[in-house]
């Protein structure tokens, strides 16, 4: 429902009323703009790489690719991984994104962080189910590369080499009507005829799905495509059969697959996805581009800082979280049009839907005394 400035707005403060100017004098999409600014408002992140090992290994996986199982060990033990935490939660950290390698390899390491973390999302390959009890909120990120046969082709290589079939079969049976469980489903052009498949075998399985975009590592040019057109309009095409199973926005769809924003180009100088205690980044914390703050991507000894949430193959990278906190971080480059804002509030809402304790009456509560956080996108409206 419209509600233009000559009906008043009375109870709004000034910064709401330039957020519903600049809505076009849409209540509703005040709501919903405030809705979500306040949950991101109270969100700090950072990625924790919880173990080393893994129990297949991917084609196209960055951890593997570039050797990071190999570059530090792994800390084990409970006490010290809880001490880790709770320095983590004084540096202002309530939200643990937690991969590996394979976090359900180590689910006591995984609970430490559900202990310690007002909010926890691990990334998984599906082949073994999380623990439902004490795991309850935890959001479950499921990856599925290509889709179809695709998906064997690419993922199911066991650690020896050997390969198997079923691996999308098994995370399905694992996943069935969890509401935890969300797939990544990582499309590629070479994949196109499997999307629609795929999206509706993981609707019937009463699952959610979100689109990546698969990367070729190792390539002369990972990110290049025949057609960005036809990945663009079949993925389009497959939002609009499957709308609430597809959470990706179609804006956000095709900015993922082109790289392009209406403003820009998604690269380096713009990622916000970055370890901001990572030294090498000095020259691009000062470029003015926001970044996502008090950001760290840890490795598995819960020392060292990598360069980013990924490989820091910055050519090879278009990583969907990367590219959804780009565009929720420049929310000030929407705010130029009614439509582009509105646009940002649903790609904003499309992303927190992600995960089952984000929005929504199930949305857990921070713990008292948790430090809130920086708004989401850093730039005042007023």
């Amino acid at each position: 429902m419209l509600v233009r400035e000559q009906l008043g707005t009375a109870g709004l403060t000034g910064a709401e009323q330039a957020v519903l100017r600049a809505l076009g004098g849409d209540q509703d999409y005040l709501d919903r703009y405030r809705a979500v600014t306040r949950f991101s408002r109270n969100v700090r992140s950072s990625e924790y790489l919880l173990t080393n090992a893994c129990n297949i290994r991917c084609r196209g996986c960055w951890f593997f690719e570039n050797d990071f199982d190999k570059t530090t060990k792994e800390l084990t033990t409970e006490p010290q991984i809880r001490e880790f935490v709770r320095r983590e939660r004084e540096r202002g950290i309530n939200y643990a994104i937690v991969i590996g390698g394979e976090p359900t390899l180590v689910p006591k390491r995984v609970a430490v962080f559900v202990e310690g973390m007002d909010y926890v999302t691990i990334s998984t390959n599906g082949l073994k189910p999380l623990p439902l009890r004490g795991f309850e909120q935890v959001g479950v990120q499921i990856s599925l590369f290509g889709g179809g046969a695709l998906d064997d082709e690419l993922r199911a290589i066991k650690a020896t080499g050997e390969r198997f079939n079923g691996l999308f079969d098994t995370a399905l049976r694992n996943y069935q009507n969890d509401p935890r469980a969300c797939f990544v489903y990582a499309i590629t052009e070479d994949g196109i005829g499997f999307i629609e498949e795929s999206v509706r075998r993981i609707h019937d399985n009463g699952n959610r799905v979100s689109f990546n975009f698969y990367s070729k590592y190792g390539s002369d040019d990972p990110l290049r495509l025949d057609s960005a057109t036809r990945l663009v309009d079949a993925a389009l095409q497959v939002k609009a059969r499957y709308p609430d199973t597809v959470l990706s926005h179609p804006y956000f769809i095709e900015t993922l697959i082109t790289g392009r924003s209406h403003w820009g180009e998604f690269g380096y100088d713009v990622c916000p996805s970055l370890s901001v205690d990572n030294p090498v980044h000095l020259a691009r914390l000062a470029n003015g581009n926001p970044v996502l703050p008090k950001f760290n991507a840890w490795a598995a000894d819960c020392e060292t800082v990598n360069f980013c949430c990924t490989s820091g193959h910055c050519n090879e990278c278009r990583d969907s979280q990367a590219i959804l906190s780009w565009l929720q971080v420049s929310m000030y480059r929407f705010r130029t049009t009614p439509e582009l804002f509105k646009t940002w509030v649903e790609v904003a809402e499309s992303y927190w839907k992600q995960f089952p304790w984000a929005l929504g009456p199930r949305a857990a509560a921070p713990s008292p005394g948790a430090r809130r956080a920086l708004p989401l996108a850093p730039k005042t409206l007023a």
